[in-house]
């Protein structure tokens, strides 16, 4: 469903079947997919998905990125606006991806196109989590 480092939208009428798909429940017309909470890093980890017939909680960050996609999500970064509401039913939903990582600061498509520059490990690692020291400890 989702390609998270970017925008995406699904029709409402197409998700129902795939959220069936992959949760095994029918919640028949998908009314509100909601972030319940959030870790540190502005990740999902608890949301829920309310439907007219059934609502369920998911309550850990890897079971929300299977839900909303045919393999998985690179991350639970991400906000949904619902769309064209009828009848209180959102037509579409639009998710907004915000990152691909854990949330610990380091993005690793930087690091990599850093080292691809030239840039050392001890320089990347600088950059990314300023005012930290590399030592050896064994």
């Amino acid at each position: 469903m989702i390609s998270i480092a970017g925008k995406s939208a699904i029709c409402n009428k197409t998700f129902q079947p795939f959220c069936k798909k992959k949760t095994g429940i029918d919640f028949g017309k998908i009314i509100r997919l909601e972030a319940v909470r959030r870790g540190h890093s502005s990740r999902i980890i608890k949301l829920k998905i309310t439907g007219s017939k059934q609502t369920l909680v998911i309550g850990k960050e890897l079971e929300i990125r299977r839900a909303l996609s045919e393999s998985h999500l690179y991350s639970s970064a991400f906000v949904v606006d619902h769309l064209g509401e009828q009848d209180g039913i959102p037509q579409q939903f639009v998710i907004n991806g915000a990152g691909w990582g854990h949330g610990v600061g380091l993005c690793q498509i930087g690091a990599a196109v850093m080292g691809e520059k030239g840039y050392n490990y001890q320089s990347i690692l600088k950059h990314y989590f300023q005012g930290s020291e590399l030592k050896k400890i064994y």
